[in-house]
């Protein structure tokens, strides 16, 4: 069997305000804190884990916490993240639920093949809540403030743009062995965005990748993604995809422990940033599920520096 993605684990983006990032996605969007720790290569730095009732993984957006000046949009960089509920219901309610909330929304429409609705946070963070009727089962958080049935429900599918597409494609149908399934056209028909699944395909398994030369250079910042990761299920097929991407001569970081999973990065020909992640042992792995994100967690590594961490971050 070929070796193949679940589909998206995470996705990493920037925030300049990290009590104003807690406050949005916990009570507006609802979602659960479910890490709050550094991030390990800048401790003196947050990251921030938000997820479902369950830190299921693919249902984790993360930011950290830099003081960096807004993100400049543009090509070579991730630029619209989906978050995933069951119906146009859904929709719906979040249409309205936004508004109350002082967020403008587009409108309801179908985009490349799911019904869905854009919206940007504070800091303008892009994001497109999807209708995806196959999902699978959800997992609420019983403490949200948003209902049960309409929380989402996870990540995908992730928008990514780029000046041109050939290298792009080599390397996510060749090496990562996605599967084109589909066009459409972007931005009022300027470019073009290729749809890319892996795995089980469906909405929490899509890269969309659009294509436009005239886009002005993308500068990473507050309000900007930081990197897209994928999943694989365990160590056995992780160490697969290390063999693998070396094989294909991508300059990749080599294994790295992250404590709740490990992780492979590499820059896809676009500049790019990717990540593989292991689906275990989960964020479970330092704090019982009842009381995820409560506390800052350090992963063993940092714990001897615990005082000299916490000294030097903004409580939130």
């Amino acid at each position: 069997m070929a070796l193949e993605l679940g589909g998206i684990h995470h996705l990493t983006a920037i925030t300049a305000q990290a009590a104003k990032n807690v406050d949005f996605y916990t009570r507006v969007l609802g979602m659960r804190l479910i890490k709050k720790t550094v991030n390990q290569d800048d401790v003196s730095a947050y990251h921030l884990f938000y997820g479902d009732g369950i830190a299921s993984p693919g249902a984790d957006l993360t930011f950290f916490d830099w003081p960096a000046a807004p993100n400049k949009r543009g090509n070579h960089e991730v630029g619209r993240t989906g978050l995933r509920v069951r119906s146009e219901d859904n929709l719906v309610w979040w249409k309205q639920h936004l508004a109350a909330h002082d967020i403008a929304s587009g409108n309801i429409k179908e985009r490349a093949g799911h019904l869905s609705l854009d919206f940007e946070d504070p800091e303008g963070q892009r994001f497109r809540i999807v209708a995806d009727p196959n999902a699978g089962e959800s997992h609420p958080w019983a403490k949200s403030p948003i209902p049960a049935e309409h929380q989402i429900l996870g990540l995908g599918p992730i928008t990514m743009s780029v000046p041109d597409l050939a290298r792009t494609a080599t390397v996510l149908t060749n090496v990562m062995n996605m599967r084109e399934v589909r066009t459409y056209p972007a931005r009022e028909k300027h470019g073009e965005i290729h749809v890319f699944e892996m795995g089980p395909g469906g909405a929490a398994a899509e890269l969309h990748v659009e294509v436009n030369p005239s886009l002005p250079q993308a500068r990473q910042g507050a309000g900007g993604v930081h990197h897209v990761a994928f999943r694989t299920p365990d160590p056995d097929e992780f160490a697969q995809w290390v063999r693998r991407a070396t094989a294909a001569g991508l300059r990749t970081s080599g294994e790295v422990e992250r404590y709740y999973f490990k992780s492979l990065y590499f820059r896809e020909p676009n500049g790019i940033l990717f990540e593989i992640a292991t689906d275990g042992p989960g964020f479970t792995a330092d704090e019982p599920l009842e009381t995820l994100g409560e506390r800052l967690a350090l992963p063993p590594f940092l714990e001897p520096r615990r005082a000299e961490i916490e000294a030097g971050l903004k409580p939130i």
